[in-house]
């Protein structure tokens, strides 16, 4: 717990110097989330190191300014720490916004508050953000969406690929007799029907219920595997950056699938970008614990700290599309078709894992969440549905 000097005694009410302050303090910054105390003032005169963090100020500015400096005028927070002094026992709040300028946007936590029983007018406070459970929540209604699809593509397949087929032959035989004015008529006949067999065709993918293959695989590997792909292509003229953390683990995964997930992230990124001067997509890699996720059907809890990232700077997804960007259909694209980033979802969830999207003019962060390689105790059963179908590599990018 960072200590501000504010001429009062600390949170646990013995001397600084104590060691048991001390080792309180490190307890406090230990813990994944904010935690700070305010005075009768509601000045903050305490904050652990995750607070720091959250709040986007030092402890010692924090020290020089009242909480309300931070959060929005007239905050819920403000009332609870309040109820909290008039109650004296601890109460809570859940799903409040706080966000602001000065500590960024999507700041929805769980607060709690408890008087300090031994500094009159003390209160503390823990926030807990409620971000990755709201996105986890999410992913359940987007696999959702993506099983209509399913049925969707299951009806059209037989529907529409029949008749589409009857068309596009009889246009052909039409060309042949046809004058040069009316061949241009035949061939814009022949063209759509092979659009359409073509996104009926990417549709039929999300039907595909053939248990995946797994092995261990490194992400790396998979990374520069894309890295190439990209610069050989579409990304020929944007900076990729790499920052790896060379310690992790495999993933459990089927390597084939992996690179169709950020083959099309990268994808998305580069048409992203295609105004943007200083272009610059980077992958990240990095092993984040205290990630879990209870899987339906099981009393295990899947823990997911394996954290790749694909990050571009460009003008960002329009807001109105953040909440549903890996629903099938949902496009900011002028000819996209909206499957892309449903393909990817599916594709992650199906690992076992979770994807979000944080998105701020210039910064678009697309961060998958997966479980790593446990050796032998991996088995199909213990990460994601085992009737989970396989893709082959189809670049549709199409969705930012």
């Amino acid at each position: 717990m960072s200590e501000l000097h504010t001429g009062k005694t600390n949170m646990a009410g013995i001397d600084a110097g104590n060691a048991t302050s001390a080792t309180a303090s490190m307890v406090l910054d230990a813990l994944p989330h904010p935690v700070i105390m305010v005075s009768e003032e509601n000045r903050i005169c305490q904050a652990n190191a995750a607070a720091e963090s959250f709040f986007r100020s030092s402890a010692a500015f924090m020290a020089r300014h009242e909480l309300a400096h931070f959060i929005p005028f007239g905050s819920p927070v403000l009332t609870l720490i309040d109820q909290a002094r008039q109650a004296d026992s601890p109460i809570n709040e859940y799903k409040i916004d706080i966000s602001s300028p000065r500590i960024g946007r999507d700041k929805v936590v769980d607060v709690y508050a408890a008087p300090v029983a031994e500094m009159a007018g003390h209160v503390t406070l823990m926030f807990q953000p409620r971000t990755m459970a709201d996105k986890i929540d999410r992913q359940l209604t987007h696999r959702g969406a993506a099983r209509t699809v399913t049925g969707l593509a299951a009806m059209l397949a037989h529907e529409i690929k029949n008749p589409l087929s009857g068309i596009r032959g009889a246009a052909q035989l039409l060309e042949m007799s046809a004058s040069e004015e009316d061949r241009s008529l035949t061939r814009l006949i022949t063209d759509e029907t092979d659009r359409i067999v073509n996104l009926v065709d990417r549709m039929e993918v999300f039907s595909d219920e053939r248990p995946i293959q797994r092995q261990p695989v490194n992400i790396h590997s998979v990374l520069e595997h894309v890295k190439r792909l990209s610069k050989s292509g579409f990304a020929r003229n944007i900076r990729i950056v790499e920052e790896y953390d060379p310690s992790l683990p495999p993933v459990f995964g089927n390597r084939d699938q992996l690179i169709q997930i950020f083959l099309n992230l990268a994808k998305n990124a580069a048409e992203a970008l295609s105004e943007t001067p200083d272009a610059e997509i980077v992958f990240s890699t990095s092993f984040r614990p205290g990630i879990h996720l209870s899987v339906s059907g099981s009393n295990e809890r899947i823990s997911l700290p394996m954290e790749f990232c694909v990050r571009d700077n460009g003008p960002g997804i329009p807001e109105e599309l953040h909440s549903y960007i890996f629903d099938p259909f949902v496009t900011s694209k002028t000819n996209g078709s909206g499957l892309g980033l449903a393909l990817v979802a599916k594709i992650v969830g199906d690992h076992g894992g979770v994807i979000e999207c944080d998105c701020e003019p210039r910064k678009t962060i697309f961060r998958i969440l997966m479980p790593a390689w446990r050796g032998e105790f991996d088995d199909e059963s213990s990460i994601g549905n085992p009737q989970s179908g396989t893709q082959t590599i189809t670049q549709t990018g199409d969705d930012e």
